[in-house]
């Protein structure tokens, strides 16, 4: 999709933080957007603020709730009649961080409602009707190469979860070629630095009834001023992205067509030669802490 004029897209989680930039980038390409979103505060306030750059909508939406996304997909087409740019963005962090068997059922279910049966549901209600359309297409999943490239052993389940969509995204763009279908998908690794979003404080939408059942105090490094701060102290690098910058890039990624859509995409496909290798041996593969950055 080289011209995304004209376009509508949709992003969830697109209210802050990365889905922000890729909002911003998609107006700049003369898109229409809709937002899913699921704070309607900040979702009312980015809708006002960007309205002077395009045409942009918002529809609170709980992407772990399949009516919600259903919803979501009606007001669109009710109001647009298409959709040509589907990106499943919205996302959370398990919350519990630290040894996998300190992970709580809780964690698993809230992590994976939103990461992973959030992009299903984006898929269940808006591709078939993007099919259905005939136009020129693209779904595209933000997913991360901690779990997406390879796993980050002190965030088991958010890697699983990440692992999950790519794999899920790499089927999803097998079938529509093999379908014969007028759509792509793409999968989206932030990346280029420390990305500072709203990841870092996803707990202030976890649902009650998804708490952890024996809290316990946050573990260094969880707040993103903790962790840039460890990493200057290491030593290592702790340069801060550009989320509009980030958002253009992604943008033109779709734009060129590329499946995979990084930063970085030499060390990563080192990494995977290492793992690969491993795996030929019958070994242990090393994890995102090899190199990945």
């Amino acid at each position: 999709m080289d011209d995304l004029s004209g376009k509508v897209a949709v992003v969830t989680g697109g209210a802050a933080g990365i889905g922000l930039g890729i909002v911003r980038a998609l107006l700049d390409e003369g898109c229409t957007v809709v937002i899913g979103d699921i704070e309607a505060d900040v979702l009312e306030r980015t809708v006002a603020e960007l309205a002077p750059r395009g045409t942009v909508r918002g529809v609170v939406t709980d992407v772990s709730d399949p009516a919600s996304v259903e919803a979501l997909a009606d007001a669109v087409y009710g109001e647009f009649g298409a959709c040509h740019v589907l990106w499943n963005n919205a996302g959370v962090t398990s919350g519990g961080g630290g040894n996998p068997w300190e992970q709580e059922a809780n964690d698993w279910r809230w992590c994976f409602g939103v990461n992973v049966f959030g992009t299903a549901n984006g898929v269940l209600s808006f591709v078939p009707r993007m099919i259905a359309g005939g136009e020129e297409g693209v779904v595209v999943t933000t997913s991360s190469g901690d779990g997406g490239i390879a796993p980050v052993p002190y965030a088991s389940v958010y890697a699983s979860s990440k692992a999950a969509i790519s794999c899920f995204t790499e089927a999803l763009a097998h079938q529509f070629v093999a379908q014969k279908t007028n759509l792509s998908a793409s999968v989206f690794y932030p990346s280029g630095g420390l990305l500072e979003t709203g990841l870092w404080e996803a707990q202030r939408n976890r649902p009650a009834e998804l708490a952890r059942v024996r809290p316990r105090p946050p573990a260094p490094g969880t707040t993103f001023a903790e962790f840039k701060a460890a990493l200057a102290a290491a030593g290592r690098p702790n340069d801060t992205v550009d989320l509009d910058e980030l958002g253009r890039f992604a943008v033109q990624g779709v734009k060129d067509g590329k499946f995979v859509i990084s930063h970085g995409l030499d060390a990563a496909g080192a990494l995977l030669h290492a793992r690969a290798d491993a795996i030929s041996r019958g070994e242990l593969p090393p994890s995102a802490l090899a190199g990945l950055t």
